[in-house]
């Protein structure tokens, strides 16, 4: 082993069914994937340690130079191989069903020999659960090969003939010539279940084109047509393949525990779904035309957030879990030595003030868009106001979920003003009856505290948090919300000061790691946070300037078109959980920000337009 066999995280490729998620690095390696939901124990989980993990890799025998693609319009990777002798294209996929069946739990790759004579090789070492199950694997035919322990199994079928194998390992191998193609299945079952079953190379390559076709079909179906088509159906087509089909729920990334800093403590868990995502989301899904896949996530939040409203969480899991227990995984290295590795996020029991205002911008965008409130629905939102009443005093944790001592966060303050904002729009747009009187009182309270104590005397710029003369980037969303105006001397002062104190290069920090989040250690600027820079640019006139940054950071997307949850501006390295749900939906809103010309209704025109109904 290497002093660091682990590629970047910008050489990896996401791959999913709504399901099940896998990477494919640029060596034709699935380190990571788990199937049925992705919060799954992996059955290869070499992402997180080299030698313990597990990986599952085709690719030529010989030295090779590598191009790599997603067909167009689909989530199905083409990997291509020049060597000496010849070139090979290997097609990876998760197959998908036109009718939306139930999943096949399969992995299928096929590898064909485009030019000349390859030899190509497969190393295939699943460990399950995380590591700790070395499984037992055997060999049935030289075509077919089982592996199970514990409560997983997998089932191997390869036109690469099975050779040399281990007691959990096993290796194929095969030369291909011009126009041959051999593909190698892989299935997951439980083991008292396990039925090995062969498929023929017709019914796999009908799989394969089936998926392409449903994939095209979807991104087809998007709405944008402005100059940022490919980035923006990318982005949607990450969204859908980080969506749970049977719920509707977007986890925040496919992963867990890739750092924020390279040997550092912050690795968190990010395969759940984040309610301070949804009103970007529900968003994203309204303005590019997919109201089917809006209507399904609103209907996920509907019955995940029923219940008591001082119970409400920042994040469930897709099936609406509330019990999302952090354990560390001490028997991991972590990506590149970074340490711990984490499961479960203990985040999901903190106090975040803004959580309540994420959720009722949404019902009022959801609502405007032609959504029902319903009885049951409004009884919460109601109650979810009231709650607001009674917390908005107290400090938080705020929207980046610091591990530190609560503070009065100002972003924060100003979504418990959104809160009630919102809920008083929805009680006039329905006749609803609610304490509207207390919540207008407490919105101008809230308002008139914010402007006295949230804004620097000097600069007058939105602070990090009341007594406070930091900066904190989540700020750029005030305009964004409805605050203030883009045009705002307030918003405006706010951006300039985070483009000269708080970026580099025009790459947004999320705040300065001064201790403020009980943390040791740096972090790379924040995706996210830089489109939120381009869209308050853009709102506020500025849309050469936007647009040039805009395209500055569309140049760190990888060569697949992923990003991560940050960046590292001096070596351009995506850094953190991949791909990020939030990255994404931010190139979403700040393509469309920035396309004003081309489109008849910006998404701020949308979002005005659904909020005052």
């Amino acid at each position: 082993m290497t002093a660091n066999p682990y590629p970047p995280i910008g050489d990896y490729a996401l791959i999913s069914d709504c399901h099940t998620a896998a990477l494919v690095s640029r060596d034709g390696s699935i380190d990571w994937c788990s199937f049925h939901r992705f919060e799954a124990r992996p059955v290869f989980g070499r992402l997180l340690d080299w030698a313990k993990g597990g990986f599952f890799r085709i690719a030529p025998r010989d030295e090779y130079e590598v191009t790599r693609r997603y067909l167009p319009g689909t989530n199905v990777l083409e990997t291509r191989f020049s060597t000496d002798t010849g070139t090979v294209t290997l097609t990876d996929c998760v197959p998908m069903k036109s009718d939306a069946g139930h999943p096949d739990h399969r992995l299928i790759r096929i590898v064909r020999c485009e030019r000349g004579e390859v030899a190509v090789k497969v190393k295939f070492e699943p460990r399950f659960d995380y590591g700790l199950t070395t499984p037992r694997l055997e060999k049935l035919e030289p075509d077919l090969a089982v592996v199970y322990g514990g409560p997983d199994a997998l089932v191997l079928q390869s036109e690469l003939a099975i050779g040399h194998a281990e007691l959990s390992a096993c290796e194929a191998a095969r030369t291909l010539h011009q126009d041959e193609e051999a593909f190698v299945v892989l299935t997951y079952d439980l083991p008292h279940e396990l039925e090995p079953e062969r498929l023929s190379h017709e019914e796999t390559r009908a799989k394969v084109d089936e998926t392409v076709a449903y994939w095209r079909e979807w991104s087809d179906r998007c709405a944008y047509e402005g100059p940022y088509r490919e980035q923006v159906v990318r982005s949607a087509l990450v969204l859908k393949a980080l969506t749970n089909a049977p719920t509707g729920a977007i986890v925040a990334a496919a992963t867990t525990s890739l750092p924020e800093e390279i040997g550092g403590e912050r690795n968190w868990d990010y395969r759940f779904s984040w309610l301070r995502d949804s009103a970007l989301t529900l968003n994203a899904l309204f303005a590019l035309g997919y109201t089917d896949e809006a209507n399904q996530y609103m209907a996920w939040l509907r019955r995940t957030t029923a219940g008591r409203a001082d119970e409400l969480q920042i994040m469930y899991g897709v099936g609406g879990e509330r019990f999302l227990p952090e354990v560390e995984l001490p028997h991991l290295e972590g990506y590149r030595g970074s340490r711990p590795v984490r499961i479960g996020n203990g985040a999901a029991q903190q106090f975040q003030l803004d959580v309540f205002g994420e959720l009722l911008d949404t019902a009022l965008l959801y609502r405007n868009h032609g959504g029902e409130i319903d009885d049951v629905f409004w009884e919460l939102l109601s109650s979810v106001a009231g709650t607001v009443c009674e917390k908005w005093r107290e400090p938080d944790r705020g929207i980046w979920e610091i591990r530190g001592e609560p503070r009065h966060f100002v972003y924060s303050k100003v979504m418990a003003w959104v809160a009630l904002d919102r809920a008083i729009r929805l009680a006039a747009i329905d006749g609803r009856e609610g304490d509207t009187d207390e919540w207008e009182a407490l919105r101008d309270e809230i308002r008139a505290m914010v402007e006295r104590d949230g804004v620097d005397a000097e600069t007058g710029s939105f602070l990090q948090s009341f007594g406070s003369s930091a900066l904190d980037s989540s700020n750029l969303m005030i305009p964004i919300v409805g605050f203030v105006a883009h045009d705002d001397p307030r918003a405006r002062a706010t951006a300039e000061r985070i483009v000269e104190e708080l970026s580099a290069d025009g790459f947004v920090y999320r705040y300065v790691a001064d201790g403020v989040d009980g943390l040791s250690g740096e972090e790379a600027t924040f995706a996210i946070c830089s489109f939120w820079l381009v869209e308050c640019l853009a709102r506020a006139g500025e849309s050469e300037r936007a647009r040039e940054l805009f395209e500055r950071l569309l140049g760190f997307c990888n060569d697949v078109g992923l990003l991560a949850e940050e960046v590292d501006p001096a070596s351009g390295e995506l850094i953190g959980n991949f791909p990020q749900a939030f990255s994404h939906l931010g190139l979403i809103q700040a393509a469309i920000a920035l396309d004003v010309p081309e489109q008849s209704m910006t998404i701020q025109e949308r979002r005005e337009e659904a909020r005052s109904g």
